[in-house]
């Protein structure tokens, strides 16, 4: 169980290597790149969650001694990269922003809708006293709803990553449980949490995979507007696409 977490992160990056194949443009894997490296940066947060909300088992043991550890920036690295799972299963979909959306009412809004999220968690995390794991779930929950009023056209892209990505979340936390049966009830802080067990997976990660695959939708969109050269280069007559 010492190298569970380790293990555990690794299969994710295994899972992003097989979504970087499937994705049918050279742009959209430079896309999935960039939007995961930066995504891989949420593992700083570490010491917030360890050990309030878990105390895992790492490499050299840096969770215990430092709060942060390897395996965290691995595992940011391979959830980012399932908010493509739309292009793999409709590539030929794209989400350009429309030149109604860029100059209607909303688009003032952008900003605010991409860090509505982090400024809910920051907000919950220094002026309440919930578990981190429920200030996260608040900001991911605040920042999809955010997004969707600013552009209601990813809505149908948000409501298909979300349940995707839970359900591959839900499978692969399960063969987490079924290798180590142990490891939840050893790890997480279960004490600080609603103690709720789903197959003996804990009911906030669950929760957390829905809003995340809502809100990193919106976010992987957002990216593709500075990345996707065919979405920002201007096409003739001067209509470019944001």
């Amino acid at each position: 169980m010492q190298y569970a977490w380790f293990l555990w992160s690794a299969g994710l990056l295994a899972i992003w290597f097989v979504v970087y194949a499937m994705l049918p443009t050279r742009a959209q894997r430079r896309q999935l790149v960039i939007v995961s490296f930066w995504t891989s940066l949420l593992g700083i947060t570490e010491p917030i969650f360890v050990p309030e909300y878990w105390n895992p088992p790492s490499l050299f043991g840096l969770a215990q001694s430092t709060g942060f550890d390897i395996e965290s920036f691995m595992f940011a690295f391979g959830v980012g990269g399932v908010s493509v799972l739309y292009d793999v299963f409709f590539p030929q979909v794209r989400h350009p922003m429309s030149r109604a959306v860029r100059h209607g009412a909303r688009h003032r809004f952008h900003v605010f809708a991409l860090w509505s999220g982090p400024a809910t968690f920051v907000l919950l995390l220094l002026f309440s006293d919930l578990n981190p794991i429920y200030s996260v779930i608040a900001g991911l929950a605040v920042g999809s709803v955010a997004s969707i009023l600013c552009r209601p056209d990813l809505l149908k892209k948000m409501l298909f990553t979300g349940p995707v990505f839970f359900v591959v979340y839900f499978l692969y936390f399960l063969s987490l449980v079924l290798v180590f049966p142990s490891f939840v009830e050893t790890v997480w802080n279960l004490q600080r949490l609603s103690g709720i067990l789903f197959a003996g997976i804990p009911l906030e990660e669950l929760v957390f995979a829905l809003f995340f695959g809502f809100y990193w939708a919106s976010i992987y969109e957002h990216a593709s507007m500075s990345v996707l050269s065919p979405y920002i280069a201007p096409t003739r007559g001067g209509r470019g696409h944001a």
